[in-house]
């Protein structure tokens, strides 16, 4: 544990599967870990009680918080989008003894982690030309969909939060129309995130399995039937080729998150690069650094040579959103610090 004197802060990343918290002290100019830990986040009423059963038995006296919660934040409030859960920074702040508590949208606490992210911790699977100071977009699909940018001010990038995985999913070709088509009915509104998520390969696989193409084997059905996510074993198997159905699903998937990609990228002009965080790029790597997804992805008409210019990058470091939490709050203690000695 950090010195008295050295600031410990606490940092969450709450998602629809499971929410994150550590404390961290700051030492010699860096982030220190200091305690971690991992929650069901279903398993808990609010992430008040989270917090709760993380503080019990610890000797921590934060002097900031920041959690990443996968929502809007309006005026210090957010309605979890896959959890039950209603956040306010009012509630977080009187049950943490009234310290300095701020509530971020997941993405924008990832974005704050992407410049400085270590070459180690990302992937590059298109070089482009970047340009230096460029706007940087960041889209990442886990449970559901996230999308954020960052744009250079001040001399630093500022995160921009973004709601884009829920504008209106817009078919690609026949194949993603038919899809469209197949989902209208189910869920009126379909977005991005219905077939650009972890919660979106289900969809993908349903629409497939029920047009009749696609047979799906007794030893797979059984997997699914036993319970669970169905999205790992979807993947899995798209991954091994070890079923026709699923690997149309994942690539589908893939090409739906290229084109989405290339959206974002027109819309906040990513001349910086654009950044792929989520739980589900790492494990499909092998599928994104195939020339065909880059394709994809710059596959926009006249503006086409445009994109072909912007990086693709896959952030690797599976808990990016923490730590972009964490270096939010421990900027707010600098802040405050600083103006305590002014």
């Amino acid at each position: 544990m950090g010195k008295q004197s050295d600031p410990i802060i606490l940092a969450g990343d709450v998602g629809g599967s499971k929410t994150v918290l550590a404390a961290f002290a700051q030492v010699k100019g860096e982030n220190r870990l200091l305690a971690r830990e991992i929650f069901a986040s279903r398993e808990f009423p609010t992430l008040s009680a989270v917090i709760e059963r993380f503080m019990a038995g610890r000797r921590l006296r934060p002097a900031a918080a920041a959690f990443g919660v996968a929502g809007p934040v309006v005026d210090g409030r957010v309605q979890a989008t896959n959890l039950p859960w209603l956040v306010d920074e009012s509630d977080l702040r009187h049950s943490l003894g009234g310290i300095p508590v701020h509530l971020l949208n997941d993405l924008a606490a990832l974005a704050h982690a992407v410049p400085v992210l270590p070459s180690g911790e990302v992937e590059t699977i298109h070089a482009g030309m970047p340009k230096d100071h460029g706007t940087l977009a960041v889209v990442a699909p886990g449970t559901g969909l996230g999308e954020a940018f960052l744009v250079w001010a001040g001399g630093g990038y500022r995160a921009v939060a973004s709601e884009g995985g829920h504008a209106d999913f817009a078919p690609g070709d026949e194949l993603q129309a038919e899809l469209l088509a197949y989902l209208r009915p189910r869920f009126g509104h379909v977005s991005w995130e219905r077939v650009c998520s972890g919660g979106g390969i289900p969809n993908i696989y349903a629409f497939f399995k029920d047009s009749g193409g696609m047979p799906e084997p007794p030893w797979l059905a059984a997997q699914l039937a036993a319970g669970g996510d169905p999205t790992p074993v979807i993947v899995r198997s798209g991954l091994e080729n070890t079923s026709a159905i699923c690997r149309a699903a994942l690539d589908l998937f893939v090409s739906v998150l290229a084109a989405e990609a290339g959206n974002l990228a027109l819309k906040v002009l990513a001349d910086g690069g654009v950044y792929f965080g989520g739980g589900l790029p790492p494990r499909i790597l092998p599928l994104l650094r195939v020339p065909a997804f880059s394709r994809t992805f710059s596959a926009k008409g006249r503006f086409a040579g445009l994109l072909e210019r912007i990086p693709l990058r896959v952030i690797t470091h599976p808990e990016a959103g923490l730590r972009g939490a964490a270096l939010f709050a421990m900027k707010a203690v600098r802040v405050a610090i600083s103006s305590d000695k002014d």
